[in-house]
């Protein structure tokens, strides 16, 4: 069992913590984040990753899954991050190729634009150890949403709409389908199988957890106005490929396998 101690401390401090070395240590939880052209942000989010392994005395690791021509590997290399390169760009091929590499018990998934506050991930791996939770997806929209954090499009109609699509299809009660920061135990990510290489993979991951019957938590979080390049999202497509995989996964029974 890990054991968390001073979680109320939520701004990072000046120390800069070191990260488990993964080949000679036992690691409690693998951070993966996937990146594209993200040096502005990157070292930010991983120096706070690095400050929640530091206060709460966990081993970890943190992989990042990248596909850049900006500096962003070399930063993250010399923060100490283990960089990887999915085989091509894809939201879910840099996610597959990245928890591929994750030793840890528990795997916490977010972005490398500065969107989520990294030092919350800490409420994401308590609930996966006290309440019997095999995933953990934060919600932003019974969060906070920072003022330009978020297009309208996305917060009243795009989101919800397909969330309340998958909640009607699969019977799951979940208020924000499409948040990015997440977390699941290493035997959960097994059984789920998870190969979207797109945007859908977000959306599969949940499907597939429903359909095996894993208990699935929310906690609410703070969603921040993003930083550096524009937002790789592309919302009609993207919104299109969410909606085909939900009723393509509904009555497809070769889907959860």
């Amino acid at each position: 069992m890990l054991k968390f101690e001073n979680t109320t401390e939520t701004h990072p401090t000046k120390t800069t913590p070191s990260i488990i070395d993964a080949e000679k240590t036992e690691i409690d939880i693998s951070v993966v984040i996937p990146c594209l052209n993200e040096e502005p942000t990157i070292g930010e989010c991983i120096n706070k990753i690095k400050n929640v392994f530091r206060k709460l005395k966990l081993r970890g690791e943190i992989i990042v899954s990248d596909s850049s021509t900006d500096n962003s590997p070399t930063i993250a290399k010399k923060l100490g991050a283990k960089v990887v390169h999915p085989p091509e760009k894809g939201y879910g091929t840099a996610y597959l190729t990245g928890i591929s590499e994750a030793k840890g018990q528990y795997i916490v998934m977010a972005d490398a634009d500065g969107t989520y506050n990294l030092e919350e991930i800490y409420k994401f791996i308590k609930i996966l150890q006290k309440d019997g939770a095999d995933i953990v997806i934060g919600t932003r929209l019974k969060g906070k949403i920072l003022h330009g954090s978020m297009p309208r499009l996305h917060r009243y109609i795009g989101n919800p709409l397909l969330t309340l699509t998958a909640n009607i299809l699969f019977g799951t009660r979940i208020s924000d389908m499409h948040c990015g920061m997440r977390a699941i135990t290493k035997k959960a990510w097994k059984k789920i199988k998870t190969v979207s290489p797109g945007m859908e993979f977000a959306s599969e991951m949940l499907i597939k957890a429903a359909k095996k019957g894993l208990k699935i938590v929310e906690t609410p979080i703070t969603y921040h106005p993003r930083k550096g390049t524009n937002s790789k999202l592309n919302p009609l497509k993207d919104g299109y490929r969410h909606l085909k995989l939900l009723i393509k996964s509904r009555f497809t029974k070769s889907f959860s396998k």
